[in-house]
């Protein structure tokens, strides 16, 4: 009986909702417009997201350049391991190393990320280059000659080179065949420190650029005679099960470009925290634009309650025109996001795989649907709550929902679950749950501080002493009175500011570490693949070329660490900070001693003529984030031979100092008898370094002299690296901001709805105070001296709010030192006056010009 009351309850509430709908969707755009946003803005990142991730899965053998891909760091693979390889497929070979590339002549010089391929390369995808200064077009890499090289065109543009022209490496000098326009497999590479130079491998080894210690990878990709599923899962597992003995790293085309995927993760849950920000700012908007909607609604209501209607049929007539309503905006956001994927396809072309055939991505789009869904829930229920509270009689005086006491409990639950779901939701589909929590207890707390924040302006306004300037005396009153909008505006423009400011000065701080502490901080010059048997050749180099500076060489080889406290590498349990010293191969030493700037945090150092079992130094920072102390035992590849070794102690480092730094300090006699070269800082004197090293004319001198005389050493000028790592840093900065200002924008209509909503108590006065006399001008001075108290009174606390996060993210989870720009409050004060003082002019302006008859016969 219960259920039959209920449905035909419900029935009712459907059909009354559907007829005040026929009204049209007048006074609902900014509504539509805050759903919009947040939904298009989470639908649209997840989505590109998500093509990006389906074009890697369907580029994936392109990408790595086989079904699978093995490599190795300083060795080639054993003939057994190689035999293995040979009987499943065809097999293409590379090798990559960092050299430096010079003029034949000897003038300049530059970094060059060096791959010689053999004529099977490249298995899968198309290799485009350009070798007659024409139209680039598809090439065979085996037509090359072992003297031909292709190179990519930023090198031609920093030698002041051309095609046919010779370049220089290591020992011999090659012909630039010409330049190249598409490389498939570079993506999966990762990061790549300089230009590309593609040569053959009789050409590397005419060049001599590989000795004992040199740093190289040998890759292996394999085109499967068994490309299926089922061939290629049999494959993996052996050569899974052949990794620990040979030491290399495995990849399929299922998992082609791991670290790209990684970072397109990471980027999306952060944009989508932007996109959750900005829905929940429209949040205030959709709560605005309820409670307007409802006070238009008095007489309908009134007069329901008056024939007999119930609060549960009002609540839900209410609440089904309020989703329907959402539905529509959330359909205007998710055919936005729909469209992203299209637009970054175009954008992004022959710099990421975005998919074709999976533009449209249900999972992103449902996402958006159900954030927009929850929000316009979650902040519609508190108004209608009140509503169905308000009785008829003073619906009929007029007098608005105001709300003596707080909703039902049963509205309460509703309230608490909707903003619970969000939580959980956001939370469960985020790739890092401590960074969502966070988030989560932030947007809690700036709600909270915002509220009391307007308690606070709205109590100083009631307290303050009586002005004699009328405006400002009205400007006051409009502040402190019953219906006043400041609870909705300083919430509205203060989430906004405060992501802007955060943003802001995370961003300085980031460029300040990098352009500002780190150049007066970090040597020189780095030197890489310094040979053994040259070592002391290289220190009396330096010396005459750079007397009385400070040379700083340490062994160096590479190594992955493969156990770890028993557990395979791949299957250790690990948050995200310390994940990243188990990917791949990790630069290790050996040393007597401690190193100079490294402290013992824990255990003891092994003595100089130690000679038992290897023992290891680890780094205390990601020792702890891998659950690791003194006394665990790992295991770690080096040259393909398994070495265990148990933790003797545990240092503090200081990475960002660019010195020399190692997770891994082993005991000397942990690789006796191995191959290795010497990595080397060198930090010149007499220099001034506020923010630069030497002079470029020195700089230079002392690169083509070591080019010169260690034709296989690479040299790295610090300087250039900081330049490069800045310009990251400002594009990835104007890329955050640019996203954050969705949020802004949010912000923006969120004012103008709820200046709108408040223009009915407006209009009243305003044509109160004019028949009384005041005039246009007067009433125009209040309303920009109210503005103008709110939106300082918000801007003071989006600096405060986005300066405490700022300082958490930069001084807690980077370890840096927060930088604040002296112009930041300035242009944070100017653009939240700017914003309200223009918003709300524009929003009220109308009001100045209205009758007065029709208001006075409603008094």
């Amino acid at each position: 009986m219960t259920n039959s009351r209920n449905s035909q309850g419900f029935r009712l509430a459907l059909r009354l909702a559907l007829r005040e709908l026929r009204g049209g969707l007048s006074g609902f755009y900014i509504f539509l417009g805050c759903i919009a946003i947040g939904a298009a803005a989470i639908s649209g990142v997840n989505s590109v997201s998500g093509s990006i991730a389906g074009g890697i899965t369907e580029q994936g053998r392109a990408i790595l350049g086989g079904d699978v891909a093995v490599s190795l760091v300083q060795q080639e693979p054993p003939a057994e391991a190689l035999a293995l390889l040979s009987a499943n497929g065809k097999v293409s070979r590379s090798t990559s190393l960092r050299a430096m590339a010079r003029r034949s002549d000897g003038g300049d010089q530059i970094l060059a990320e060096v791959k010689a391929a053999d004529d099977a390369y490249p298995l899968f995808g198309e290799l485009r280059a350009n070798v007659a200064d024409g139209a680039d077009g598809v090439v065979d890499w085996a037509d090359f000659g072992d003297d031909s090289v292709l190179v990519d065109p930023l090198l031609l543009e920093r030698l002041q080179l051309k095609i046919g022209e010779q370049i220089a490496l290591g020992d011999a000098s090659f012909t630039i065949a010409g330049t190249i326009a598409n490389e498939p497999d570079r993506i999966s590479e990762g990061m790549i420190f300089g230009p590309r130079i593609l040569m053959k491998p009789a050409a590397l080894k005419n060049a001599g650029l590989i000795r004992p210690g040199s740093l190289f990878t040998d890759s292996r990709a394999i085109r499967l005679n068994d490309g299926s599923a089922a061939g290629l899962g049999a494959f993996l597992e052996k050569m899974q099960a052949q990794a620990p003995s040979v030491g290399w790293r495995v990849r399929s085309r299922d998992n082609a470009a791991p670290s790209l995927s990684r970072n397109i993760e990471r980027f999306s849950q952060f944009l989508t925290l932007v996109g959750l920000t900005a829905l929940i700012v429209g949040g205030v908007g959709v709560a605005n634009s309820v409670h307007a909607f409802l006070d238009r609604k008095r007489p309908v209501i009134a007069t329901l309650k008056s024939v007999g209607a119930s609060g549960d049929l009002i609540f839900m007539v209410y609440l089904i025109q309020i989703m329907l309503l959402a539905m529509v905006g959330i359909a205007a956001g998710l055919a936005l996001g729909a469209l992203m994927p299209l637009v970054a396809k175009w954008a992004l072309a022959g710099l990421l795989p975005v998919s074709s055939a999976s533009a449209l991505q249900p999972g992103a789009l449902g996402l958006g649907a159900i954030y927009g869904l929850l929000t316009a829930f979650v902040f519609a229920t508190w108004p209608l709550a009140v509503a169905r509270e308000t009785q008829a009689a003073s619906l009929f005086r007029s007098s608005g929902f105001v709300a003596r006491r707080l909703p039902r409990a049963g509205y309460l639950l509703m309230i608490s679950c909707g903003v619970g779901a969000v939580a959980a939701l956001a939370i469960l589909s985020a790739s890092n749950k401590f960074i969502a929590i966070v988030f989560l207890l932030s947007v809690a707390a700036a709600f909270v501080l915002l509220r009391v924040v307007a308690w606070g302006l709205q109590w100083l306004a009631r307290m303050a002493p009586r002005v004699s300037n009328t405006q400002l005396r009205l400007a006051l009153g409009n502040i402190h009175r019953p219906g006043s909008v400041t609870p909705s505006v300083t919430l509205s423009l203060g989430l906004g500011l405060s992501l802007i400011v955060a943003l802001t000065m995370i961003d300085t701080s980031l460029r300040q570490q990098v352009s500002g502490n780190l150049p007066q901080r970090a040597p020189d010059f780095f030197f890489l693949d310094v040979q053994n048997s040259e070592i002391d050749r290289f220190r009396s180099k330096v010396e005459e070329l750079a007397p009385g500076s400070t040379l700083n060489a340490v062994p160096m080889m590479r190594g992955r660490i493969i156990k770890l406290r028993g557990i395979n590498a791949e299957d250790y349990p690990v948050e995200e900070g310390g994940a990243w010293v188990l990917r791949g191969d990790r630069g290790i030493t050996f040393s007597e001693s401690l190193p100079e700037n490294a402290t013992l945090a824990s255990g003891e150092w092994w003595p100089k003529d130690y000679s038992g079992p290897p023992l290891v130094s680890f780094s205390a920072e990601e020792a702890g984030e891998l659950g690791l102390t003194v006394g665990d035992e790992i295991i770690v590849s080096v040259l393909g031979r398994p070495v265990t070794a148990k933790i003797a102690n545990l240092r503090g480092v200081e990475w960002e100092s660019l010195a020399i730094n190692f997770v891994m300090v082993f005991s000397p006699n942990s690789f006796a008898g191995a191959p290795f070269g010497y990595l080397a800082t060198l930090t010149t004197s007499g220099k001034e370094k506020a923010g630069t090293s030497g002079t470029t004319a020195d700089d230079s001198a002392i690169m083509k002299a070591i080019t010169s005389d260690f034709p296989a050493a690479v040299t790295v000028r610090v300087r250039d690296v900081l330049e490069t790592v800045n310009t990251l840093v400002r594009q990835l900065g104007a890329a955050i901001r640019a996203a954050s200002a969705v949020a802004l924008i949010s912000s923006v209509l969120v004012l103008a709805g709820a200046l709108a909503a408040g223009n009915q108590a407006r209009s009243r006065d305003a044509v109160i105070l004019k028949t009384l006399g005041a005039r246009r001008s007067s009433l125009l001075a209040a309303f920009v001296s109210e503005y103008a108290l709110l939106g300082a009174a918000t801007a003071l606390f989006a600096l405060f709010a986005g300066g405490l996060a700022a300082w958490f993210v930069v001084t807690r989870i980077m370890d840096f030192r927060l930088a604040i720009d002296p112009m930041a409050p300035v242009l944070v004060l100017l653009a939240a006056l700017a914003v309200t003082i223009g918003v709300g002019l524009i929003a009220t302006w109308r009001i100045l010009g209205q009758k007065a008859a029709p208001h006075l016969r409603e008094l």
